[in-house]
């Protein structure tokens, strides 16, 4: 066979770069696993104790999205929105499970490999996929194997670069696949919102519109000084963006050195059963990590922010390495007793440091005080 001319060749000049995100990931394991919520809203979050809960939306199935509920809505919202959709909590020990067989799979596909977060991730193909033809067809032999393997779907951008893969990945959900080659980059970008630029959050946009930007061609075409002017040197990389350039590297993360979570009170507490209730959900995204990374922990970190934004950290070195989220809770409780009764909360957060990574041979022993 002829080498692949260098026009074909997959370089830094010319990349191609594939943005794989499952599909409404928490909820589409839900329905995988109980086959009779399929066709049904199904919301993943805190309990919504009928309309009157305090916590949010993890993610929520694209029926429920028709109602207008989306992730991170406060929870007691999507029950008035749609008070018969099926409510179930998060069960961060399942998601990892399935998380870590879909990148295990995705890994096979890709020469470099970057995971970003649980349910998506950047590939490289390898020299094999010489053009964005090939690379449409391999982009499908990608979602069939993670809905014959995994049993949900996933969409994929095929662009030159992350910033366009990752937008692509999300313009035609779920079940959807986007090719966008390098020649029709600005056709593709510029008729969207400036809210699709990863980055772009509701702060930012504000100031756009209030600028007379709205969509990315306005971005890309708006004077540098007046960017500059209003947002320093984030201007310079706005513009950037907005005309498709983006030069980051696919690269797989530096290991993992503590996972930690953060949640702020929606009004400050020191009702303990709330403060409590919090800490456990902040420690179920913790333990999901751990699963996910296959990581064994040794020193629990506690955080708390007073109403006066004090903020205090309390930690404990445990005698063995462990992954037992009872380890970790009743750790926690320790750590937080010192603080109960105090003042009012304003924020809570726990950690785990000292990681390694798990010896399945290992035998752990973890009842211990």
């Amino acid at each position: 066979m002829m080498p692949a001319p260098d026009s074909e060749k997959n370089t830094p000049e010319r990349r191609i770069i594939f943005h794989v995100d499952m599909d409404s990931f928490f909820a589409s394991v839900e329905v995988r696993e109980k086959p009779e919520l399929k066709g049904l809203p199904v919301i993943v979050g805190s309990d919504p104790k009928g309309g009157s809960g305090r916590g949010v939306v993890s993610t929520c199935s694209y029926e429920a999205r028709k109602y207008g509920i989306h992730s991170a809505m406060p929870i007691s919202q999507a029950y008035r929105l749609c008070p018969h959709a099926v409510f179930l909590p998060v069960n961060m020990k399942l998601y990892a499970g399935v998380s870590a067989g879909v990148m295990e799979l995705l890994r096979g596909f890709a020469e470099k490999f970057q995971q970003v977060s649980v349910d998506e991730a950047y590939l490289i193909p390898g020299p094999e996929i010489r053009n964005y033809e090939e690379a449409a067809i391999y982009a499908l032999k990608i979602k069939d194997e993670v809905q014959k393997q995994q049993r949900i779907t996933c969409s994929v951008g095929v662009g030159p670069n992350k910033l366009v893969s990752k937008i692509a990945s999300g313009f035609q959900k779920p079940d959807g696949l986007t090719v966008v080659r390098p020649e029709d980059v600005r056709e593709f970008l510029f008729p969207l919102p400036v809210s699709k630029i990863p980055g772009v959050g509701e702060k930012t946009d504000e100031i756009l519109k209030g600028m007379g930007i709205s969509r990315v061609e306005e971005l890309a075409n708006c004077d540098i000084q007046m960017l500059s002017e209003r947002f320093g040197k984030m201007g310079f990389r706005l513009k950037q963006l907005a005309n498709g350039l983006d030069f980051e590297e696919v690269i797989e993360k530096e290991s993992v050195k503590s996972i930690s979570r953060h949640g702020t009170f929606s009004e400050d507490t020191n009702d303990p059963v709330k403060i409590s209730g919090s800490l456990d959900l902040l420690i179920e995204s913790v333990h999901g990590s751990l699963l996910m990374h296959s990581f064994l922990f040794k020193t629990v970190t506690l955080t708390v922010r007073f109403e006066d934004f004090s903020t205090y950290t309390r930690s404990k070195t445990l005698p063995i390495w462990t992954s037992d989220i009872f380890v970790i809770k009743r750790t926690a409780v320790q750590l937080l007793s010192e603080f109960i009764g105090r003042r009012k909360f304003r924020l809570i957060g726990i950690g785990v440091t000292k990681l390694r990574e798990r010896d399945e041979r290992q035998t752990l022993i973890t009842d211990f005080s």
